[in-house]
Parts: structure tokens; C-alpha cells; sequence
């Protein structure tokens, strides 16, 4: 029974580890700002391959993957995901919500989360519809500048600026210039605070 169970275990997490290559792919390629065709010109394997295999629709293969971990530069375990042994450090891997790319800086599944965003340019007819959802959010921008829709208020913020906001307020945040923005956000599910100034001392609040 004990070996049937871990048999069964075996099974589970490598079916797990394979459905993660092709997300893992989709979101590299995505950081990387490369196209398929470009990705295929590069590595050989055809668009309609590429696409398939990050849509999870093609199984990965060690004939597929090593020529994708040479162009992208990366060992192939990044490319399957699979854990690491002897070594204590926590790797978090990035994740695509939405067309960007957001690395989780913390895995506690509750109280205050952190995680990095980077938000690529976005276009004037980008949807800016405002949400609303539980919790209390903080928000740094590190590089570029992001346009922050707070209730009738928006503010254009640009690197080292912080604002902080309770997400019950209908908020929208995105990047309306033309290049990346690179944000570090916590966040609090069920309201949690960051207890730091919403602006520098001694800086006028921003213009509406």
C-alpha cells in the first residue's frame, strides 16, 4: 500500500512539474519581450510547436527545451522548475497576471505579502476601469513612472515615490509611457498596514 501511495505521489508531481513548463515558457518569453517568431528563427522549433508548448497543448522534450535554455541563457532547471536540493535559500519564480510579470518576494499565505511587478508599456486605449477589493495596498516605484487612479484623484509617479491606499477605494494602476515600470507593492488582504509616510517629508502632496 506504502509503495502504491508513493507511486501515486511520484506520478502526481511530475504530471504537476510538466504542466508548469509551458506558463514558465509563456512568461520568460514575456520578460524577455521576444516574439515566437523571433524565439523560432533563434532555436529552430517552429511557431506553431513553440505555441503549442507554452499553451501546454505539447508536451515538453528534452529535444525542445535545450534549445530553448541555450537562447534564453538559463539552466534547464529553470525551465522545468524542479526543486532544488542542499540548498536553504527560497527561490520564488515569476508568474504573467494580466501581461505582467510579478515575482513573489514572500510565500506566507496570509498577513502582509510582498511581490515586484513589471509592468510594460500600455497603450491610450488600455482599459482603466476601476476596481475595488479587500485589503490595504503599498506601493514603490522603482524605475520607470506608473499612473495611479485613486476614487476622482490621479497621481503620475515616478521612481523612489510611494503611495499607500486602502483598496476599497475604486483604484487602477498601470504604465501609460513608453517604456517598462518596475514596482515593489505589499500588500494586506484583510487591511493591513505598511507604517510608512505616503510621500517623503517635506514634499508637496501630488497634483491632481
Amino acid at each position: 500500500m506504502a509503495h502504491d501511495q508513493e507511486a501515486q505521489l511520484a506520478a502526481r508531481t511530475t504530471a504537476e512539474v510538466v504542466e508548469g513548463v509551458g506558463p514558465r515558457l509563456r512568461a520568460l518569453r514575456g520578460r524577455r519581450d521576444v516574439t515566437l517568431a523571433a524565439l523560432a528563427a533563434e532555436t529552430g522549433i517552429s511557431v506553431s510547436t513553440l505555441s503549442r508548448l507554452e499553451s501546454g497543448r505539447r508536451k515538453p522534450t528534452l529535444e525542445l527545451l535545450l534549445p530553448l535554455a541555450r537562447t534564453y541563457r538559463v539552466p534547464l532547471d529553470d525551465l522545468v522548475g524542479a526543486p532544488r536540493t542542499g540548498d536553504p535559500r527560497v527561490h520564488l519564480r515569476p508568474e504573467l497576471h494580466g501581461g505582467r510579470v510579478v515575482v513573489p518576494l514572500t510565500r506566507r499565505a496570509g498577513g502582509v505579502r510582498a511581490f515586484k511587478q513589471l509592468i510594460p508599456p500600455g497603450p491610450s486605449t488600455t482599459d482603466r476601469s476601476l476596481k475595488t477589493h479587500e485589503g490595504y495596498e503599498w506601493l514603490y516605484v522603482l524605475s520607470g513612472r506608473v499612473l495611479l487612479l485613486l476614487g476622482e484623484r490621479q497621481f503620475d509617479l515616478g521612481p523612489g515615490e510611494v503611495v499607500e491606499f486602502d483598496t476599497h477605494t475604486p483604484h487602477w494602476v498601470g504604465n501609460v509611457s513608453d517604456e517598462a515600470a518596475e514596482v515593489l507593492c505589499l500588500y494586506g488582504p484583510q487591511g493591513e498596514r505598511a507604517h510608512v509616510r505616503s510621500r517623503p517629508a517635506g514634499r508637496p502632496a501630488p497634483v491632481d
